[in-house]
């Protein structure tokens, strides 16, 4: 997910607490002086990753429920002595920034999680500004899978049975919002890799293996956010 020249860039247990299914921040295409936000950043890599590419004119923030990812990420944080770093506590339902504050929004196989994704879309919309971005790594499906399959806990927190079908997530974007919207796979999973997720899952793997085959993929989700309108007269430009 992170070739040699990243790895070397943050300390090593960021690294080892990464449990992503991708590397956004190779894709976001940050640029220097924008503020990027990270929905669920467990011990900071991605969010540490951004703020070298922001620059010490830009911001990273990291967002996380748990006060042990955050105190792990914090830790990180100094070990790397980047200053231009805040990490905050909250969920991704309920995002504690204003209106319009990010330019990007990046996150790593943490939205198929939440019991309410049309609720975090919609928080994304509300705090990117107008022409900011969504890039976000995800588990995505094509396809139906096996009702079992979406009522065991084990594959929810392994974060597939709460993953979104890939038309339900385009719409989802644009319900909020969202325009410019893009899924691209970046794996496809087949029998045998399922066999290993559903090994501690309680069902037939065997079986349910062959029928997810292909059906279940990590992906890298692109959107934006429009732009705001020209101004239509001295008055909204004054």
């Amino acid at each position: 997910l992170y070739d040699g020249a990243q790895a070397a860039d943050v300390p090593a247990d960021a690294l080892a607490a990464s449990l992503g299914c991708g590397n956004p921040t190779a894709l976001a295409e940050l640029t220097p002086g924008e503020v990027v936000l990270d929905l669920g950043s467990g011990g900071g890599i991605d969010v540490l990753l951004s703020a070298r590419r922001v620059g010490p004119t830009g911001k990273a923030y990291g967002l996380d429920m748990t006060e042990e990812m955050l105190a792990l990420a914090r830790d990180n944080q100094a070990t790397s002595g980047l200053t231009n770093v805040e990490f905050l506590r909250g969920d991704i339902e309920r995002i504690p920034l204003p209106d319009a504050s990010v330019d990007v929004i990046i996150s790593n196989c943490v939205i198929n999680l939440s019991a309410d994704k049309p609720q975090v879309l919609a928080e994304a919309f509300r705090v990117l500004r107008p022409g900011g971005r969504l890039a976000i790594s995800d588990v995505v499906v094509r396809g139906e899978l096996p009702d079992d399959l979406r009522r065991s806990m084990e594959l929810w927190v392994g974060c597939v049975a709460g993953a979104l079908e890939e038309t339900e997530y385009r719409e989802a974007l644009a319900h909020a919002g969202f325009e410019s919207v893009d899924v691209e796979p970046t794996r496809i999973y087949r029998a045998a890799d399922a066999r290993q997720f559903l090994e501690q899952s309680g069902l037939d793997a065997e079986a349910v293996a062959r029928e997810v085959d292909g059906r279940i993929m990590s992906a890298f989700i692109r959107a934006s956010k429009p732009a705001a309108a020209g101004c239509c007269g001295p008055s909204c430009c004054a």
